[in-house]
C-alpha cells in the first residue's frame, strides 16, 4: 500500500460487516488471526493477577468494561499518533478513516484501568471485538509510570512497518479524511475531537492533535 494513497471524495453509505473484510497481513505476509492473538495474550496474562489496561484515545472516554481503579499514567517510549488506517470503526475499505495508534518514540500521557482478575476473561472478548477485529494492533505489556508507582499494562501499539501505518499524510489528506470518513462507530473527525476534548478535560494537552483538528474547520 502506498504511504499517501489518493482518497475517495465521498464516503460510502454503508459499513461492511467485519466478517467480509480482508484480514490484516503481518510483516511476514501472512494473515493475522485475531482469535489466536487473543489466546496468546490470555496465556501471557496467566490469570493470577488483575489486568491493567493503558488507554490513550477512545478507551479513555468510552472504556466499555468494568474496572476497580483508574490512574493517570505516562508510557515512555511510545507516542499517540493519528496514523493508523481504519476500515471498520472510523472508515470503510472504500473510504478509509483514521484511528490512533501507539508509535515508537517519545512518551504518551493517558489513563490506566485495573480490571479485577475475576472479570478479565469475560471482558477480553468484547475488548478484542472492538479493538482487534482484524488483528491490526500489536498488543504489548508495557511499563507505565504513575504517581503510585510503575505498573505493567496491556497497550495496543502499532509498528511503523505495519501495512496499516499511514506514513506521512499531508494537511490536505487529513482534511479530506476528516470530512468524509465514517465507520461503524462514527466519523474520524468525531473520534479525534472526542479524544482531544477528553484529554484536555483531564489536563492533558495534545497540541499536535489540536492542529490537525483545525484542518477540519469547514
Amino acid at each position: 500500500m502506498p504511504q499517501n494513497p489518493v482518497l475517495p471524495s465521498v464516503s460510502p453509505s454503508a459499513t461492511p460487516s467485519i466478517t467480509s473484510l480482508t484480514p490484516v497481513l503481518g510483516r511476514n505476509g501472512k494473515p493475522r488471526d485475531p482469535a489466536a492473538m487473543l489466546e496468546t495474550l490470555k496465556r501471557e496474562w496467566g490469570g493470577q493477577t488483575d489486568l491493567w489496561m493503558f488507554g490513550y484515545a477512545s478507551l479513555i472516554w468510552r472504556p466499555e468494561f468494568e474496572f476497580d481503579e483508574q490512574r493517570f499514567a505516562t508510557l515512555p517510549g511510545y507516542h499517540r499518533a493519528l496514523k493508523m488506517w481504519s476500515r471498520v470503526n472510523r472508515g470503510t475499505p472504500e473510504c478509509p478513516g483514521l484511528v490512533f495508534g501507539l508509535l515508537p518514540g517519545g512518551s504518551c500521557k493517558g489513563m490506566i484501568f485495573r480490571v479485577p482478575k475475576a472479570k478479565v476473561l469475560s471482558m477480553l472478548p468484547d475488548l478484542w471485538a472492538r479493538e482487534m477485529p482484524t488483528g491490526v494492533y500489536d498488543p504489548k505489556w508495557l511499563r507505565c509510570r504513575t504517581a503510585k508507582g510503575d505498573v505493567t499494562a496491556l497497550a495496543f501499539t502499532l509498528s511503523k512497518r505495519s501495512p496499516n501505518h499511514t506514513g506521512v499524510l499531508s494537511p490536505t489528506q487529513y482534511r479530506q479524511i476528516f470530512l468524509t470518513a465514517v465507520g461503524r462507530y462514527g466519523s474520524t473527525r468525531e473520534y479525534a475531537q472526542l479524544t482531544y476534548d477528553k484529554l484536555k478535560s483531564l489536563g492533558i494537552e495534545d497540541a499536535a492533535l489540536g492542529k490537525l483538528l483545525a484542518l477540519a474547520v469547514d
